[in-house]
């Protein structure tokens, strides 16, 4: 009895200590921030259960089908099929809930997010699942300061945006570019406003003349919607409402003017097509935000009911949001022609915006009143294709953007600027050339090819600005016309012509000729295909020379085999044959490639035509080893998809690193200065078993953020000691409490953002540098210095911490901003001491010299404050010359020992960040990719042995390459790096913080939810066993045996 009793006094313990453990898992379950790592954005909203009594927060979902159907048959579908419980299917209330759809909106709750989407994902019928992504935008006043995806180092709701224009009189940050040297033509474009509507100044009116006035063609304007009755507008015919709000009014005026540069009718604010059918579907709530579902549903209804035209003035760096960009290709497909803005983030290159552009899509960037370009208006090249091949010439065409007079809300005009102004200017443009067409002959004459063919073969080509800059040129409505008049469907390539004698229009190629032994020259050129939706490549393109010469070259071809829809790239990897070491001279001569589509209507034939491109192509001999430099493209990683972080941490509302970092976006500067100092620059977009060290005086390593394979370490090596390979390295930052604090928390997916790396990957760079004995440091080091006559601002750059004897390094007094634990909001304060660091050694190793520089800000045109190129120039004359700067090789600055710190004071990588998702080496195969020379294709690369292994990080999967990269051998679950300077950082730590309110320290893991729990859980097992253990001792003093028997 006594036992029993002790049992029934332990059991109400036990069961507490059970319920504990439960309690606490689902209470990490619920508030753990980092269930999702992608960077795509959903709304959420706390939820109430049947009980009334338990907030649950629910997210949106988009669920995608294979086929259209009724909404309530998908509805039925997934509730006959989904087992699990704790979602709900969302009711759509809007005009496109008459027709079929290829989607559905699920609301499904936090807890089970993870096992319900995986659940919706293997269903047959269902494509894919994703979050409903919010989109916010600034659209009317704009002011860099205060707009945006982020202010003052924090993230607005929302998808990440740029704002589309800006209200006259506001002080646009662009002009810091121009506004000196340009004072002469503020005042020529006033004078021109005075005298003349921007529809005469295309000559619209002449079309006017004629009686084309955009009659009979439907242009949806997706926007902020319009209001009925508007006097400014005669054929406005249906206004539909998408978003949440209860209205189909604009009370921002976007849309309004939109909508009055495209078909406004009032004297003061002409638009071209005044007789075009307005279709105003309000997509933004008056708060600037919509919703990905919101979109997908108004593209659907747009394709249902025939629009011809489509204006879409937003955009931004996110090419990755499948759903949207999907839907995009599908508006297309429907032979709906969409003009969309390229983007206000000029005067930096690399900076497209997304939907613009896509290939299949007219992007539109904007010029002044003279013909430059605004200094808003954002450049080329794509970065979709980077850092692993070339991007694609945007815009297509430009148009002014301005000081653009439109519609005001009620009555009245006014004036804006910004690409989304110059969108809709070409939209105008393109319904007015629509209504030339008679209607029985438009949709077998037009489509989006044919219309981009006849804005691009007709646009003027202005005099100073390059292709990535003015794309074709400034629209000319009245060439357009003219082209379209005779229009016959027909396959073409967009440029055209590739011209190294036409500069500066042909930068970045006219900039440099060809020569033998380089790395493959790469120019990505578009197939528009005005013959059908879809089309074929017949047979390989050739490369037809025009003289002897041309034999020189060979021209290795990637291509679209299937064009869809309505375009496709064709890439030309071109090198100059060993035969033309010495050649000096011009190649000429055409590339040829034939496309076929299927017969359109009533034809029984194919269509077939032949597009050309026309190639002029300068050759130099080889230039010498000293002037050759290979800048390393390959182990660059941007956004998207994964966040990395700026460089510069001074910078507070750019927090992305979204520009490319190639040598022709954010480095564009640097290369033409490289040029003018006699130096030849190469890419390498393949590991650096794929280049020739003997080949080049330097090897430039520049804001690398991702791994390296052990044969690249293992071949640098060699190359800098044996070949006399120079290596210029120009660092950045990295501090894992100042990652760990740049995380944030986004309020649309209920998820923490953290960054994937810092501004670049040091922990893999010092292992790159390992065998010469240099290493980098985790300061975060701001200041001012001078150095060979010139100040220069060291900006969030990192330290030197491991460097050989007898070397040369400088030191600076600089504040250590990481010291103060200051992240986002850099303070200084008084606490905060300067002690000199080394920021920059030189060293010679072997054969070879090294040179490393702790940031790289002064490089990169995106933030840059002051330039080094003079550094840069000093240190390639080194590396690459052995040509010593006496200030730099002074007595004063030579260390006969050697810097060292301990191995466990080294920077650490985060292994709670799943870098595969983002790497090309971390579970890749080690290729020489198509960016390579053409002999090592498909190879490992030079007298490489192989070893059949890939880089591997602590807690990622091992990839056997004899299995295949789908096959993983093995599985660690991540773990945290140690790092001494982070003791503080411990996982115990980190889950304790929950319970006294703070935040944990680094995103956690979904498998790690049930640690605490089983900790519970554990302790309450051990009591148990040692109150079973007590009552037994109990029992053996009183001698009974029967008692110890039964507890047996």
């Amino acid at each position: 009895m006594m036992g029993t009793a002790h049992r029934r006094s332990f059991f109400p313990l036990w069961l507490l200590f059970i319920f504990i453990a439960l309690f606490l898992y689902h209470f990490q379950s619920s508030i753990d921030p980092s269930q999702s790592q992608t960077l795509t954005l959903n709304s959420s909203q706390p939820y109430s259960n049947s009980t009334g009594n338990v907030a649950v927060v629910r997210h949106n979902y988009i669920v995608r089908f294979l086929q259209y159907r009724r909404a309530e048959d998908h509805r039925s579908y997934l509730e006959s099929n989904v087992r699990s419980k704790g979602w709900q299917w969302i009711e759509r209330r809007n005009p496109a809930m008459k027709y079929p759809t290829d989607f559905g909106l699920v609301s499904v709750e936090d807890p089970v997010k993870e096992v319900l989407t995986d659940e919706i994902r293997r269903l047959g019928l269902v494509k894919d699942v994703h979050v409903d992504m919010s989109y916010t935008r600034g659209m009317l006043k704009h002011s860099r300061k205060k707009s945006g995806a982020f202010v003052d180092g924090k993230k607005r709701p929302g998808k990440i945006f740029t704002s589309m224009s800006f209200s006259e009189g506001e002080d646009w940050e662009g002009d810091r570019h121009t506004r000196i040297s340009n004072t002469s033509v503020k005042r020529g474009r006033q004078l021109l406003m005075e005298r003349s509507q921007i529809t005469s100044m295309f000559g619209a009116d002449n079309l006017w003349a004629k009686g084309y006035t955009g009659a009979k063609v439907k242009m949806a304007i997706f926007d902020t919607g319009i209001r009925a009755n508007h006097p400014h507008f005669r054929n406005i015919k249906e206004r539909t409402n998408w978003t949440s709000e209860n209205t189909l009014n604009d009370n921002l005026g976007h849309g309004t003017f939109v909508a009055g540069v495209i078909a406004g009718m009032d004297a003061e604010c002409l638009g071209f097509a005044p007789d075009t059918e307005i279709y105003a579907f309000r997509v933004f709530t008056d708060a600037q935000v919509s919703y990905t579902s919101w979109f997908l549903d108004a593209f659907n209804y747009a394709i249902a009911t025939n629009m011809d035209v489509l204006n879409l003035s937003i955009g931004g760096p996110d090419y990755l949001d499948l759903p949207f960009v999907e839907k995009i290709w599908e508006i297309t497909a429907s032979n709906i022609i969409m003009v969309s803005a390229i983007g206000n983030d000029g005067p930096l290159y690399g900076t497209l915006n997304n939907p613009a552009d896509q290939s299949d899509v007219i992007g539109v960037g904007g010029i002044d009143y003279s013909d430059h370009i605004a200094s808003f208006s954002s450049r080329g090249m794509s970065t979709w294709e980077i850092p692993h091949g070339y991007g694609r010439v945007k815009p297509d065409v430009v148009a002014y953007g301005r000081d653009i007079m439109g519609s005001k809300i009620s009555t009245g005009c006014k004036s804006l600027s910004g690409t989304s102004v110059a969108s809709p200017v070409v939209a105008g443009v393109v319904c007015l050339l629509v209504s030339v067409i008679p209607e029985t002959d438009r949709k077998r004459i037009l489509n989006p090819a044919s219309m981009k063919q006849a804005l691009v073969e007709g646009a003027a080509k202005l005099a100073g600005p390059n292709m990535y800059e003015q794309g074709a040129g400034r629209v000319d409505l009245l060439e357009s016309y003219e082209i379209l008049k005779s229009y016959q469907p027909r396959a073409s390539i967009f440029p055209s012509v590739l011209d190294y004698t036409d500069c500066p229009y042909s930068w970045p190629f006219c900039r440099q000729p060809l020569y033998a032994g380089s790395m493959p020259v790469i120019f990505n050129a578009t197939i528009l295909n005005g013959m059908g939706v879809i089309g074929y490549v017949e047979g390989p393109p050739t490369w037809y020379p025009s003289n002897e010469e041309g034999n020189l070259l060979s021209i290795h071809f990637t291509y679209s085999e299937i064009i869809w829809p309505w375009t496709g790239y064709l890439a030309l990897h071109m090198q100059i044959s060993e035969e033309g070491a010495q050649f000096s001279g011009e190649i000429e001569g055409n590339v040829t490639l034939k496309i076929y589509s299927p017969p359109a209507e009533g034809e029984k034939d194919r269509r077939t035509s032949t597009c050309v491109l026309q190639l002029k192509l300068k050759v130099v001999p080889v230039p010498q080893r000293s002037k050759r430099i290979l800048w390393d493209q390959f182990h660059n990683i941007k956004y998207p998809p994964g966040y990395i972080p700026r460089d510069s941490l001074d910078v507070r509302n750019d927090i992305l690193d979204w520009h490319g970092d190639h040598l022709h976006t954010n480095f564009h500067i640097m290369f033409n200065m490289l040029r003018d100092a006699g130096y030849y620059v190469e890419t390498l977009g393949s590991p650096f078993t794929c280049f020739d060290a003997r080949l080049y005086g330097t090897l430039m390593l520049v804001d690398l953020e991702d791994e390296f394979f052990p044969e690249e370490i293992e071949k640098l090596r060699n190359d800098v000691i044996d070949t006399g390979l120079g290596l210029a390295v120009f660092a950045e930052w990295y501090n894992v409490d100042t990652m760990v604090k740049m995380r944030f928390f986004d309020d649309n997916t209920r998820s923490w953002w953290t960054p994937v790396t810092g501004g670049a990957n040091i922990p893999a760079l010092n292992d790159l540098l390992a065998p010469f004995g240099i290493a980098f440091g985790d300061k975060i080091l701001n200041g001012d210095f001078s150095l060979l006559g010139e100040q220069n601002r060291y900006s969030s750059g990192t330290d030197i911490v491991r460097f050989p004897s007898d070397s040369y390094v400088h030191s600076f007094p600089f504040m250590d901003s990481s010291e103060s634990g200051a992240t986002q909001n850099l303070l200084l304060t008084s606490d905060m001491t300067k002690a000199d660091s080394p920021i920059l050694g030189l060293t010679v190793m072997g054969e070879g010299r090294i040179a490393v520089y702790g940031d790289s800000n002064c490089l990169d045109s995106s933030h840059m404050v002051t330039n080094c190129y003079w550094l840069l120039r000093k240190v390639l004359d080194f590396t690459s010359m052995d040509v010593r700067d006496p200030e730099l090789f002074s007595d004063s600055v030579k260390k006969d020992a050697a810097l060292y710190e301990d191995d466990n004071q080294l920077p650490s990588r985060r292994t709670d960040i799943n870098f595969s998702m983002y790497s090309s080496v971390v579970g890749k195969e080690l290729i020489c990719g198509a960016d390579s020379r053409f002999e090592i294709w498909g190879t490992k690369g030079y007298a490489l042995q192989v070893t059949g292994r890939n880089k591997k990080l602590p807690g990622y999967p091992v990839f056997d390459l004899a299995r295949g990269l789908n096959s993983t051998s093995g599985t660690r679950k991540p773990r945290r790096a140690k790092s001494e300077r982070n003791k503080n950082d411990s996982l115990g730590n980190r889950y304790l913080g929950l319970f006294y309110g703070d935040e944990p320290d680094a995103p956690m893991l979904g498998s790690n939810h049930w640690l605490i729990p089983a900790g519970v859980a554990a302790t309450g097992f051990l009591l148990l066993c040692f109150w079973r253990i007590r009552q037994k001792r109990r029992r053996r003093r009183k001698g009974s045996g029967s008692g110890r028997l039964a507890n047996l």
